[in-house]
């Protein structure tokens, strides 16, 4: 078995092959270097804590099951995003988002320490982020999370989602103006 800080200084394409054999090390470093970037996608998708937790879980399953028929394009991390995307937007399919969706992946509850007023604008906007983020469309919302919050470039989003790279542009875009859209008709409302 490997020792810790020896695994840790391995990069991916190193551990993947030892996981592929059942090295235990491997697999749980391989774990813990990209869980947070797969509970943050999942997260962003469906909106709530559970299902995320949920979500992760079966794709790490997933991920490490069908280790054999990883090809080493794009990554490890990339190619986990994409089955946690994937099996968030299947989830999602089959479940009604039940909570909104937080942005900054933070409670939405302000820290004791902050001032009060400065933690209820906080707490405003990221409301009201999280439903402009809610209307978006299920394949919109994908591409923008995909971007924003996993940092996938665009090719990695155009091969994760199988289509052109001008496709997730496109979508990206569109993602941006109806969220400045929506979040300027918000605005409005509150001024009433």
């Amino acid at each position: 078995m490997l020792e810790a800080p020896a695994v840790a200084s391995i990069p991916d394409e190193a551990l993947v092959p030892r996981a592929r054999q059942g090295d235990p090390a491997a697999r749980e470093e391989l774990f813990l270097r990209h869980r947070d970037d797969a509970y943050r996608t999942a997260y962003r998708l469906l909106g709530d804590e559970h299902d995320a937790l949920d979500v992760v879980q079966e794709s790490l399953l997933k991920a490490f099951a069908r280790l054999h028929e990883f090809d080493g394009r794009g990554g490890f991390r990339f190619w986990l995003i994409r089955i946690v995307t994937n099996t968030a937007l299947d989830q999602g399919r089959r479940r009604k988002r039940s909570k909104l969706v937080n942005l900054e992946g933070e409670p939405t509850s302000p820290s004791l320490d902050d001032d009060p007023a400065r933690g209820l604008q906080r707490t405003d906007l990221r409301r009201a982020l999280d439903g402009a983020l809610d209307r978006l469309s299920p394949i919109l919302r994908a591409t923008f999370v995909m971007f924003a919050e996993a940092g996938l470039s665009y090719k990695e989003i155009a091969e994760a989602q199988n289509v052109p790279i001008g496709t997730v542009m496109s979508r990206i875009n569109a993602a941006r103006r109806k969220l400045q859209e929506s979040l300027d008709w918000d605005r409005l409302k509150g001024l009433d």
